[in-house]
């Protein structure tokens, strides 16, 4: 059985600065999941697809600045 605790530790950003922004929105996306009562493997899913997307635009920009840096090296 999981242990109940409680997490009363938050993290503070000056207001309206970017982290603060960036820490709002990510708030408000997890408290709707959980006020919609998502299923905690919906969330895992979700997750993890806009994680692989994120990682699969990275590794195309990664090959794209490769092809060209084999171009500059062969011209």
């Amino acid at each position: 059985m999981r242990a109940k605790y409680s997490y009363t530790h938050f993290i503070m950003y000056k207001p309206y600065s970017p982290e603060w922004h960036r820490y709002r929105y990510l708030k408000e996306a997890i408290d709707t999941y959980f006020d919609d009562y998502v299923d905690n493997e919906v969330i895992y899913e979700d997750l993890m697809h806009i994680l692989g997307s994120r990682m699969s635009s990275a590794v195309e920009e990664v090959n794209k600045v490769m092809d060209l840096k084999d171009k500059l090296k062969h011209n």
